[in-house]
C-alpha cells in the first residue's frame, strides 16, 4: 500500500535519524518489528521496513502523525525523535500540544493560530507572546526564532560587527529583550573578535585563506555566536 501524500500544511518536524537508530537498538527491535507496531497499533499499513530505515538513513523523513506512531513503538516522546525545534510547530509538537491547546493558551482563534503556525508569522501581542512562551517552555533565543525575529537579529549583528558596534546597542536590545548594559558588553566582544580575524586576513594577503574562511563563518554563524557570548557574560 502506497504511503499517503504529506499535507501541505503538515510538514514533518527535523528527524533526528540517529536517535531513531539507537532507541530502536536498545529495545532490541528489528525495522521490521517496528513497522509492525506502527502498522497494527497504530493504523499506519503502508509502514514497512524499508520505510523506516529510509527514515533512520535520512533518506526521508515522518511527517507528524508518523513520528508519534514511531515514538509510540519505539516507547519514547516524540521529542526525543526531533532534533532542535525552530519553527513554531515543531515547539508545539516536542510539548505534545495540539494546535487547539495552543490556541486557547493564549487568547487566538484556533483559525489565526494556524495560519500564523503555517506560516511562520507570529502576530501576537505582547501579553500572548509571554503566554506562548509559557506555555511552550521556550527559552529567549528560541522565542526570538519563533516570533520571527532571529533574521532581523542576524541583520543587526552583522553590521554591528563590520561597522560600529555602538550604533545597533537600542536595536539589538529592543529586539531581545535584554539589558542594554549586557547587549553593549556582548557587541563589543563580537565586533573585537570578528576585527581580529579581519586583521589576521590581511596578513594572509587576502580573503582566501583560512582566515578569510574563519571570518565567513563568524558571520554566517553570528546568531549563535551572540547567544553564547550573552550567556558567557551572565555566567
Amino acid at each position: 500500500m502506497r504511503r499517503p501524500p504529506a499535507l501541505p500544511n503538515q510538514p514533518g518536524p527535523p528527524f533526528n535519524a540517529p536517535a531513531a537508530r539507537r532507541l530502536r537498538a536498545a529495545l532490541s527491535m528489528g525495522p521490521e518489528h517496528v513497522a509492525y507496531g506502527m502498522r497494527v497499533s497504530f493504523g499506519l499499513p503502508y509502514v514497512t521496513p524499508d520505510l523506516v530505515m529510509a527514515w533512520e538513513r535520512g533518506a526521508t523523513s515522518p511527517t507528524s502523525p508518523e513520528l508519534t506512531a514511531l515514538a509510540g513503538v519505539l516507547w519514547c516522546s516524540p521529542g526525543e525523535l526531533i532534533d532542535r525545534p525552530r519553527t513554531l510547530r515543531e515547539h508545539r509538537i516536542i510539548r505534545g500540544l495540539a494546535p487547539e491547546d495552543v490556541a486557547r493558551g493564549v487568547g487566538l482563534e484556533l483559525l489565526a493560530y494556524l495560519h500564523m503556525e503555517e506560516h511562520d508569522e507570529w502576530r501576537g501581542t505582547d501579553r500572548q507572546s509571554a503566554a506562548l512562551a509559557d506555555l511552550l517552555d521556550l527559552s529567549l533565543p528560541d522565542f526570538v526564532t519563533v516570533t520571527g525575529r532571529e533574521v532581523r537579529l542576524a541583520e543587526h549583528l552583522r553590521s554591528a560587527v563590520t561597522t560600529r558596534w555602538q550604533a545597533y546597542v537600542r536595536p539589538v536590545a529592543k529586539l531581545v529583550s535584554l539589558d542594554r548594559r549586557l547587549v553593549e558588553d556582548t557587541l563589543q566582544e563580537l565586533h573585537r573578535e570578528y576585527q581580529g580575524q579581519m586583521v589576521a586576513t590581511l596578513s594572509w594577503g587576502g580573503d582566501g585563506g583560512p582566515a578569510g574562511e574563519s571570518g565567513r563563518d563568524f558571520l554566517d554563524r553570528i546568531v549563535a555566536r551572540f547567544w553564547t557570548t550573552v550567556r558567557n557574560n551572565t555566567g
